[in-house]
Parts: structure tokens; sequence; C-alpha cells
């Protein structure tokens, strides 16, 4: 076997980013560096060293070696300072990607030297007999699925657990477990089973300082039925008090005010934290997605939003996309939904860019096709140009809510006899549709 051969076996063999077979979450690498930038580098934040090893393999992804060098030594560096301690169990997976990297440039002696330091301190920490790796690396890897991978949310689940079991006193991958175990049930205002609703109250006792958590938790309460507003508003205290972070419980608490309490109240929230730090870029988001839906999905004791405030929010919507540099497909159509609250050419305008590009993915093109439709009967009028858009989006086969939208619109084209010299197009389109989930 070759040396060059022999490398590549060990890096391999090694816990790292470059390993997990990491897919993103989000659209592409830009958005995941855009995430990850803005949690911020808050030294009080515990998975400080996690997120620098993260942020440098994003940057070795969007072809930047040299910032994920640079990002790589920082995380070492964090890691030691917040540890106190010059190594330790916590850089086996810094080290393995400062080997890969180095192995990428072409620097294979510096490979070599860093697979020795993972050795050393493998011998050194060494895992307990039942598994393969130290929790330290299983706490990492859960981590980072947690923030990187959708499609592994339960692999990460079960990394935390094992990670816990071997060192149940690090409150904070507790935490991190509440956080990923209850997330998305909250975010779909379901009630939590009471083992998950117990575990979410756990971390916010032991983890006191986690206001992402406490927010959280009183989003929880809040879905069975508790009275809330009087924490919410104390919560909201201490989280303007800390700097600009999305891992201070901002984004959860801002989305308590607008589904518990009012949306005009979470927009207040949301101006005076912009108020406060004006040159946040995550802070202008959080506004402006809070203008957003007070604008697109008002509630009903609410009085209907004013130009100025629709003005307000299309402006927000305009910054925060200048701030990260560029817009999603979703970003634009949101854009062009406020702007037809003013001025429906200009939204036209929006969507007939969008449909002029030849970038777009099928999932893209779906939701596109499916938005555009609505935009033409709601917003022009146009019945028969609605149809044909959400024909093009149902031929798309991608399972999504966009699709099935179209779908439901087709159906209800032929129920109520609208555009039938488009009936024969539809009723294939539908039927060849069923015959596939057969």
């Amino acid at each position: 076997m070759s040396s060059a051969q022999s490398l590549e076996d060990k890096l391999k063999a090694l816990q790292s980013h470059f390993t997990w077979e990491l897919r993103p979450r989000r659209p592409n690498m830009t958005c995941e560096r855009n995430i990850l930038e803005d949690i911020g580098t808050d030294e009080g934040n515990f998975w400080l060293g996690h997120i620098y090893n993260l942020r440098g393999f994003v940057q070795y992804q969007l072809g930047s070696s040299k910032d994920a060098l640079d990002l790589f030594n920082r995380a070492a560096e964090t890691f030691q300072r917040q540890r106190n301690a010059v190594e330790g169990p916590w850089l086996m997976v810094n080290f393995g990607n400062r080997a890969w990297l180095h192995h990428h440039l072409g620097k294979d002696e510096r490979s070599e030297d860093f697979l020795s330091k993972v050795d050393g301190l493998m011998s050194k920490y060494q895992a307990p007999p039942e598994v393969e790796r130290h929790p330290e690396v299983l706490a990492e890897k859960a981590w980072t699925l947690m923030m990187f991978d959708k499609e592994k949310k339960q692999q990460a689940a079960e990394l935390f657990q094992r990670a816990i079991r071997m060192q149940p006193d690090t409150v904070e991958w507790q935490s991190s477990y509440a956080i990923l175990s209850t997330e998305f049930l909250i975010k779909q205002q379901q009630i939590l089973e009471p083992e998950v609703f117990e575990r979410l109250r756990s971390a916010k006792e032991r983890d006191p300082g986690n206001l992402y958590v406490a927010a959280l938790y009183l989003e929880a309460k809040a879905a069975k039925g508790e009275q809330i507003q009087g924490e919410a508003r104390e919560l909201a205290a201490r989280i303007l008090q800390r700097p600009p972070s999305s891992y201070h419980g901002m984004r959860p608490l801002l989305r308590l005010y607008r589904n518990q309490i009012s949306k005009d109240e979470a927009v207040q929230l949301a101006e005076d934290a912009l108020r406060r730090h004006p040159d946040s870029r995550y802070f202008k988001k959080s506004a402006a997605i809070c203008h957003m839906k007070r604008i697109l999905n008002p509630d009903h004791q609410e009085p209907k939003p004013s130009h100025d405030a629709v003005n307000r929010a299309i402006s927000l919507w305009e910054e925060m996309i200048a701030a990260y540099g560029e817009a999603s497909v979703k970003q634009q159509i949101t854009l062009a939904e406020l702007q037809a609250k003013l001025d429906k050419e200009k939204a036209h305008g929006i969507y007939k860019e969008l449909l002029e590009r030849e970038d777009l993915d099928q999932a893209e093109k779906q939701m596109l096709y499916n938005c555009y439709a609505k935009h033409l009967y709601f917003v022009r009028k146009e019945s028969r140009e609605s149809t044909v858009y959400h024909l093009r989006a149902a031929e798309i086969q991608v399972e999504s809510n966009y699709g099935e939208s179209s779908i439901r619109e087709l159906e209800k084209s032929i129920r109520r006899n609208r555009n039938p010299e488009l009936f024969g197009e539809i009723e294939n389109l539908l039927t060849n549709l069923r015959i596939q989930d057969q």
C-alpha cells in the first residue's frame, strides 16, 4: 500500500466534519455560513469552539481554504481558553479537521502531524469500554448534525443521549438535546408529551443562563393553555441585555409573541432590539420577519396595517436581503407579496424576473409557480393564467406543501366549473398523480 493511500485510509477513519457526510439544512452553503455567523462570537456560548469548527468546514466547502484554516485555529484557541487547558478530548475533531484540510492543501507532512495528535489524544483520553468514541466527540457530532443536517435528527438525538449517559454533568449537552427534541413540535404549537415537557423544564432549571431554552419553555407552556405574558415580557428584558445573537432566544421569543400575545407587540419588541443594535443584520432580519408576518398574516382583532407600516416592512425586507448579500427565491416571493399591497405592477415585475431565471431547481420552480398562480388569481384577477401555473406546479414531481396546494386548486377548478377549456389537461394530470400514489 502506498504511503498516500495509507494516509487517505487514516483520514477516512477520523471523526471529523470531513467524514460525517454532512448535508446542509438550508438551500446552499452560503445560507449555512450566514446562519452560523448570526450566532455571534459571545464567549459565554459553550458551543463557540464547535461553531468555529463547523464554520471552518463550511468555508472549505465554499472554496476558501485560508478562511477554513483560520477558523479551525480559532476553534482550537477557543476550546483551550474556555476549558482553561492546552489539550483535551474536545480537540479530537478539531485536529481531525486540520489533518484533512492540510491533506487537501497538499501538505501531507502537516496532515500526518495532526493525525499523530489525534492518536495521542485518543490514547490519553480513552473512550469508555462500551463505546468506540469519547463523549466529547459524540456531543460535537450530535450538535453538528442538529445544526446542519435535518435528515439526521434522530441520529443526533441518539448521539446526545449516549454522550449524556457517559457525562451527565454537562448541562449544555442536556440543553441542546432538549432543544433538538422539542423545537420542531413547539413550532407547530403542539402540546408536548409529559416526558418531553419535563426534559425541557429540567433543562431550563439546570441551565438558567440559556435563554433560548427559556423561550422554548414558555412556548411549550403557552401551547398547554397557560398564561405566559408576564414571563415573556421579563424574558424579553433579559434577552435585550445580551449582545445580538440567534443563540440568545430572540427568534423563539418573537414567535411566541406573534402566536400568543400579538403581532403588534412582536413588531415593537423587534424594533426595540434593532434600535439598540442598528448594525445587527440578525435583528434586522428579526424585525423584517415580524413586520412581514403582521402584513401578510394579520391578527383578526388588530387594525389593517397602514401604508407606512407596509412601506416599513418592504424597506426592512430589502435591507435584510442587502445585509445578507443575496436573496432566496422564497425571500423574493415574499418581497413581491409585500409590494402587492402597495404597487401591483412592481410586484408583478418581481415575479417576471424570477420566471426568467434559468438556475432554479425543481423545488424552487414548484414554489414559484404555485405562488405566482395565487398572485395571478387574487391580485391580477387572471383566473385562466392562474390555473395554467397551478398545472405547472403540480406537474413537478417534488413532494411539498406548494405542490399539494396547487393540486387542491386544480381539483377546486373542476368542482366549480372554472376554466372548462383546461379540464382535459387537469383531469389527465390528476389521474396520473393518483396512479403514481397507488
